[in-house]
């Protein structure tokens, strides 16, 4: 979290209109990476565990860029 909380500093995720506690959802988000390195930790190799995070961080990047482009559509719709 403490990780999280350090790059969040220079690339802020905007919480504001969400009905959930930014702190919460930061834990929720943090939790969910680490199941998800403790699944692939146990019989693989690290190699294929950087690659594993690598493409869950690929994937991650591509759903924010599709939802940030759907609310740009959306606020230039409202215009």
């Amino acid at each position: 979290m403490q990780l999280l909380e350090e790059i969040e500093s220079e690339d802020p995720v905007d919480f504001s209109g969400l009905p959930f506690d930014a702190d919460d959802l930061r834990q929720l988000a943090c939790i969910n990476v680490a199941e998800i390195m403790e699944r692939f930790r146990e019989d693989n190799p690290a190699e294929d565990r950087e690659m594993v995070m690598a493409a869950t961080v690929t994937r991650l990047i591509l759903e924010n860029m599709v939802l940030q482009a759907r609310l740009a559509i959306l606020l230039q719709n409202e215009d």
